[in-house]
């Protein structure tokens, strides 16, 4: 089946997939800053911000939401734009004067210079990839004539646009590699517009299919046309705003325009429903998932693709009724579906399903075990299940019966992704990369277990020179937590605290696992250290894990993370005016909600594109999806709930916070700017302290996906920077 699995819970593309020492710190003279520059950080002149009087009663509490007008479009409103402008300005004068910055972003543009690959798909003869030089924005698209031929560009995103803000996001060949599908991403949008390739010549087709969001791409048995999911073409000025609901999966048939787009499953007095579809190696069946929100639940229903079903009336049928169970295709042989499921096992299991009959129970290939199952692929004859371990990939092949055959060979502890491929091949390609260690990609042959490089990056850097260490600690109500600690050798031998980034996310089911940053390499050069807290609400565990930090529980997720970072400070490892925080999306909630319960434990905190505001997430785009994690705000129950951790309604007169940087984007279709905006106002206007609260609002980039390298190395010098001013880590030029 030409597809991939990662070993962490693959992240659903509709989820929300960083105290003062001595602020003046010792560097090369010409980025340090002069005394006066300093001095005037207590005396930060925020931009006025106007206030509503603006008060609702939510079930007898009555509201205040002044800011409500900066959740209107950047891009539609002038006093919004206006306050966005006035925002950057002073915030880029502050950051400006940092010391460090300039050294930071010369530092990540060396460690971000090396080729890259993508993992390759085997279509036909042909070999498809991404690969980038090294400080290429966009990353091209190559194919290769056979596994050692020469290899050609045939999509180069870097001329799509001006500023590089126009991205090659998912992409597809045909089973017979003859066309490619690929969609478009403008300004980090989650919106796509998809394109067809003749992959022999080189032209790009007169199709066009837009108002694609949240799809997979899946080509039919023959290769003539193309399954994909879709939204209704929003209102004017509403595209990145309105919520998303009524999503149907169509069929395009190649040189045809969309008008023709065949609509194959839709459920509009059900207009929640999100739905997917993947048609088999064999090109016989169509599986469509269909999931209203980010739980792992789905419905699952087929439609036969026999001779003719093209112009014949569709039939769906269902296989899976009711969203109670995760059910994930890992593969098919004729009438027998391969799923994962957690349907008897909270930590996953491999059964069977039956296409031909489908009322038949579901029979177990592969037991539960104590490690989570995070992802398989049947490649050739054979299945490749990853297992996290404690937040590691472990993987395993299997026979099509279950039996065991042996270990795949990783190379260390760290993450593995990729093990595309499809039935009756045994050939496929993955991925293996740690906290230190960028991506190698490997070629494994699932028949003979024979493993080789494929292509191996070179290193600005030595990999030897850090220490990662997996370490857990008891929460508040003693739960232990794994935790991952990265440190310089000599950091670790001298053990000495060390200005210390701790980062978490704890939610949708999503792991935390091993994975490559060059611009946390640069935080890590400088003698700072890196932790990764393994949060409740992820996957790492399985069910019980993700229930254990969510909704009701969430309040779990908070203790967790304040108490890894007492463990640091009790530890050692850092000291109390050492310690920063990251995380982003519902990690940027995560940072907003323990500011708000601990700003002692804190000298910097860095929420990025963050749900603040948790009384009206789920009225915006994707929001509505979150509740399955967040709870519903219409509801008195979830009301109380999330209003006592929301963290634009919780900050805290006369405490005195850490210093915080808010990052967003104004076209964060994802996770709406209005989010930070209002949470950026509300911390500049109330009296907690004197160190700078600030928000760095980038333009034409959206969530995260799709961002230009340059923009991504000058948004992570800027936050760096920041904090290591307020942690007192100095920074210094390596190549002096």
């Amino acid at each position: 089946m030409a597809k991939s699995f990662r070993n962490a819970r693959v992240a659903s593309v509709i989820v929300p997939v960083l105290f003062a020492l001595s602020p003046a710190l010792a560097e090369a003279p010409a980025d340090k800053p002069d005394t006066a520059t300093i001095m005037k950080e207590a005396q930060l002149s925020y931009p006025q911000t106007r206030r509503l009087d603006l008060v609702e009663d939510h079930f007898g509490v009555k509201i205040l939401d002044p800011y409500r007008w900066l959740e209107a479009d950047v891009r539609e409103d002038a006093a919004v734009r206006d306050w966005v402008t006035a925002q950057n300005g002073v915030t880029q004068d502050y950051l400006a004067s940092l010391p460090g910055r300039s050294i930071l972003r010369k530092r990540m543009e060396k460690l971000y210079n090396y080729g890259r690959f993508s993992t390759p798909t085997k279509a036909g003869s042909r070999y498809f990839f991404a690969y980038n030089s090294g400080l290429q924005n966009q990353s091209p698209l190559f194919a290769r004539e056979g596994l050692a031929g020469e290899q050609r560009m045939l999509i180069d995103p870097n001329a799509l646009s001006k500023d590089n803000a126009t991205a090659l996001a998912e992409w597809k060949p045909s089973p017979d590699g003859r066309y490619l599908l690929y969609s478009v991403q403008d300004g980090g949008t989650d919106w796509r517009t998809l394109a067809v390739i003749d992959v022999e010549s080189g032209k790009t087709l007169d199709d066009k299919v837009e108002w694609v969001k949240f799809s997979n791409l899946s080509w039919d048995g023959e290769g003539q046309g193309f399954f994909y999911s879709r939204f209704a073409a929003p209102q004017a000025g509403a595209a990145f705003q309105s919520l998303n609901e009524n999503q149907q999966l169509y069929y395009h048939r190649v040189g045809t325009p969309q008008a023709q787009d065949r609509l194959v499953y839709a459920t509009p007095d059900r207009p929640k429903l999100g739905h997917s579809g993947e048609v088999t190696d064999d090109g016989r069946w169509l599986v469509i998932t269909s999931a209203s929100g980010t739980d792992d639940r789905q419905e699952v229903t087929l439609v036969a693709l026999g001779d003719g079903w093209r112009d014949a009336p569709i039939a769906p049928r269902t296989l899976i009724k009711g969203l109670n169970h995760s059910w994930r295709l890992i593969g098919a042989r004729g009438d027998r579906l391969w799923f994962m499921t957690d349907k008897g096992a909270s930590r996953q299991r491999l059964v069977t399903l039956d296409a031909a009959n489908p009322r038949k129970a579901p029979v177990q290939v592969v037991a539960e075990r104590k490690d989570t199952l995070a992802g398989g692929s049947l490649i050739g004859d054979r299945i490749i299940l990853a297992y996290l371990a404690d937040a590691r990939t472990v993987a395993e092949l299997v026979e099509l019966d279950g039996r065991p055959v042996g270990d795949v060979p990783l190379p260390g502890v760290g993450t593995a992704a990729g093990f595309g491929g499809k039935s009756g091949d045994p050939e496929t390609f993955f991925s293996f990369s740690g906290f230190t260690t960028p991506s190698t990609i490997y070629r494994y042959d699932t028949a003979t277990g024979k493993t080789e490089v494929f292509a191996q990056p070179k290193l600005a850097f030595d990999p030897a020179d850090y220490v990662t260490e997996q370490i857990f600690y008891r929460s508040k109500d003693g739960t232990q937590v794994p935790m991952f600690l990265i440190r310089r050798k000599d950091i670790v031998a001298a053990a000495r605290p060390a200005p210390t980034l701790l980062y978490g996310y704890g939610g949708f089911n999503i792991s935390m696992t091993p994975s490559f940053s060059p611009t946390r390499i640069a935080w890590l050069e400088q003698g700072g250290a890196l932790a990764i807290a393994n949060l409740r609400g992820g996957g790492e565990y399985g069910k019980a894990w993700h229930d254990a930090g969510r909704r009701e529980n969430k309040q779990n997720v908070f203790d967790d993370f304040i108490s890894a970072g007492e463990f640091l400070i009790a530890n050692g490892i850092t000291g109390r005016d050492q310690l920063a925080i990251e995380g982003r999306s519902n990690g940027g909630l995560l940072v907003g909600a323990v500011v708000n319960q601990r700003p002692d434990l804190f000298a910097a905190a860095l929420p990025g594109v963050g749900v603040m505001d948790m009384l009206r997430f789920d009225r915006f785009t994707a929001g509505r999806y979150w509740v399955d994690d967040y709870g519903y705000p219409s509801k008195e129950k979830d009301f109380r709930l999330l209003y006592g951790y929301s963290p634009y309604h919780n900050i805290t007169a006369g405490k005195d916070y850490p210093a915080i940087l808010v990052t967003t984007a104004d076209t964060d279709d994802r996770v709406v700017p209005g989010h930070s905006f209002k949470y950026a106002a509300a911390l500049q206007a109330t009296p907690i302290g004197d160190k700078p609260h600030l928000i760095r609002i980038e333009t034409r980039a959206g969530h995260g996906s799709g961002k230009p390298t340059d923009k991504v190395i000058e948004e992570f010098s800027d936050m760096y920077a920041f904090i290591a001013h307020w942690t007192g880590l100095t920074v210094t030029d390596p190549d002096d």
